[in-house]
C-alpha cells in the first residue's frame, strides 16, 4: 500500500513538473487565447512573408538628407578593400601607418601589401596552434582549452596586436610589390582546407609517442603549410626596390633596395608595440582595470590582446585629442547593429523593429555582451568628429569594403550609437592622461578565450 501511495506521489509530482515546464496543450491554449488580432497584423505578415524585415523596420522620418559636417577630420587619400575575407584588422591597422606615411612625405597615394603581411600571419597563427597542442598535449579532448584549440586552428580575424606584432617581425611592403589572389580576398575556403590539415597535424601530435619527437613533427608540418599558404597567396617578398613617387608620378628620389624590416624602419618607424595603448568599453568587466586574454595572440612569441578598460566617456576624450592632432586611430564595434549600408549610417534611429512586431527590444550594452547578442565584429579606422557645445555628436571612420560602400568608403555614426556599439580603440600613448599610462600598467586579469566579450572578434 505504502509502495502505491509513493508511486502515486512521484506520479503526482512528475505530472506537476511536466505542467510548468513543458508546451503542453493546455499551455498552448492559453497562449494561443491571448493572441489579439490587429487589421494591420495580415499588411505585415504579407510583407516579411515577401521581403526582409529590415527593409520593413526603415524608420523613414530618420532618412533624410545626411549631415556629413564634420569640424575636426584627419584627410585621407583612397579606400581599401578587404574584398569577402575577414581581414578588417589588419586593413585597419595598414590605413593607420599608411595615413601617417601619405602625410610625412606627402603622397598622392599610398597602400601596403595586407597579402604580404597576412602570409605570416596564417603561418603563425598556424605555429601558435601546434605548439598549443604539444603543450596541452596531456589534456583530454574534453577539456575547454583543448576544444577551444581545435574549435579555432586558425582565422583570419584579428587585433591590433597582430599588427604591431606582425609589423615588428616582418615589416611591410608597398601593395604593388605583392597584389592580392582570389584566396587572399576570398579567404573563406582555402582557409578551411588550411583549418583542416592543421586539424588533422594536431591529432597526430596528440597521439605521438615520443615527446622528442614533437618539434621535428611540428617543423614538417609547418613546411606543408607554407607550401599550401604560397600556392594560395604568393611567395613573400623578401627584398625590393622603391622611392617615393610625386602627384605626377615622378620619382622623388633614387630608388633604393629594401628588405621589408629595414622599409618599415625608414618610412614608419612606429613602435606599434610600446608606443600605443588599447581601450575597452566592456560594461560586463570593471572599469579601470587591465585583462588579457588566453591564446588570443598571432604568434606563439608575441603578446596576448591586451587591453584596459574604461568608461566610454574617457576613451572619447583621447580619440577627440588624437583626431584633433590629425592623427588617425584604430576602432572596432558591432558594425552590423542598426546599420543603414546604402547610405553608410550608423544611427539607433535608423530601425524600428519593435512597432512592426509589437515587442520591445531593450537589452543594455552589458546584457548584450553576456547573451552573446553584441560583441566587436569590425575594425575600421576612426577619423573625424564633430563637436557641438564641447560634447561630441557625430563620428566618421574610413572602412575597408571599397569607395563604393556606405559615404563614399566611410561610415558615419552618431553618439548615441557610439555609445552602445563601440567596443575598442588603439591610440598613441601621448593623448591618454597620465591617470590612463599609470591604469595600463597594472598587473592584468587573465580572461579565457572564449569570453562571451571575444566570441564575435573581428
Amino acid at each position: 500500500m505504502k509502495k502505491i501511495l509513493f508511486s502515486s506521489l512521484l506520479l503526482l509530482i512528475f505530472s506537476a513538473r511536466v505542467s510548468a515546464q513543458s508546451l503542453t496543450p493546455e499551455l498552448l491554449g492559453r497562449i494561443e487565447a491571448k493572441q489579439q488580432s490587429h487589421p494591420s497584423d495580415k499588411v505585415i505578415r504579407n510583407a516579411l512573408a515577401a521581403g526582409d524585415a529590415l527593409n520593413l523596420a526603415v524608420n523613414h522620418s530618420n532618412q533624410g538628407e545626411m549631415d556629413t559636417y564634420f569640424n575636426y577630420s584627419v584627410p585621407n587619400k583612397g579606400i581599401t578593400d578587404q574584398k569577402s575575407s575577414g581581414r578588417c584588422w589588419m586593413f585597419s591597422g595598414l590605413n593607420v601607418l599608411r595615413s601617417q606615411m601619405i602625410r610625412k612625405y606627402n603622397l598622392p597615394a599610398m597602400e601596403f601589401s595586407e597579402v604580404y603581411l597576412f602570409f605570416y600571419d596564417q603561418l603563425e597563427k598556424a605555429n601558435l596552434f601546434l605548439q598549443a597542442i604539444i603543450d596541452t598535449r596531456t589534456k583530454p579532448m574534453d577539456d575547454k582549452t583543448v576544444e577551444w584549440l581545435f574549435k579555432n586552428p586558425l582565422s583570419d580575424g584579428g587585433t591590433f596586436t597582430g599588427i604591431a606584432d606582425l609589423t615588428a617581425k616582418y615589416g611591410v611592403v608597398p601593395a604593388g610589390l605583392m597584389p592580392e589572389t582570389f584566396a587572399s580576398n576570398n579567404t573563406r575556403r582555402f582557409s578551411s582546407l588550411v583549418k583542416r590539415k592543421l586539424r588533422e597535424d594536431g591529432m597526430l601530435l596528440r597521439k605521438a609517442g615520443k615527446k622528442e619527437d614533437l618539434q621535428k613533427m611540428k617543423e614538417e608540418m609547418l613546411s606543408e603549410i607554407y607550401h599550401m599558404l604560397t600556392l594560395g597567396y604568393g611567395e613573400p617578398v623578401k627584398s625590393f626596390k622603391w622611392a617615393p613617387k610625386d602627384s605626377d608620378g615622378k620619382y622623388v628620389s633614387e630608388p633604393k633596395e629594401y628588405t621589408p624590416k629595414e622599409f618599415y624602419a625608414e618610412f614608419l618607424g612606429n613602435d606599434l608595440q610600446n608606443d600605443y595603448i588599447m581601450l575597452m568599453n566592456d560594461p560586463t568587466h570593471e572599469y579601470w582595470k587591465t585583462y588579457e586574454i588566453e591564446y588570443d595572440r598571432h604568434t606563439y612569441d608575441g603578446h596576448n590582446w591586451f587591453y584596459l578598460n574604461l568608461p566610454i566617456d574617457d576613451i572619447k576624450e583621447m580619440a577627440i585629442a588624437s583626431i584633433k592632432d590629425s592623427t588617425m586611430m584604430y576602432f572596432s564595434c558591432d558594425v552590423d547593429k542598426e546599420l543603414d549600408r546604402t547610405r553608410g549610417l550608423l544611427d539607433l534611429e535608423n530601425y524600428d523593429y519593435g512597432s512592426i512586431f509589437g515587442v520591445k527590444f531593450g537589452m543594455s550594452k552589458e546584457e548584450r555582451i553576456r547573451t552573446f547578442d553584441s560583441g566587436s565584429t569590425h575594425a575600421m579606422t576612426l577619423k573625424a568628429v564633430r563637436i557641438e557645445n564641447e560634447k561630441p555628436v557625430m563620428w566618421e571612420v574610413e572602412n575597408s569594403w571599397g569607395a563604393s560602400s556606405g559615404y563614399k568608403g566611410h561610415f558615419i555614426m552618431t553618439d548615441e550609437w557610439f555609445n552602445e556599439y563601440m567596443f575598442r580603440l588603439v591610440v598613441e600613448k601621448k593623448y591618454a592622461p597620465e591617470k590612463v599610462l599609470k591604469a595600463y600598467e597594472q598587473k592584468p586579469t587573465m580572461l579565457p578565450c572564449w569570453d562571451p566579450m571575444f566570441a564575435a572578434e573581428e
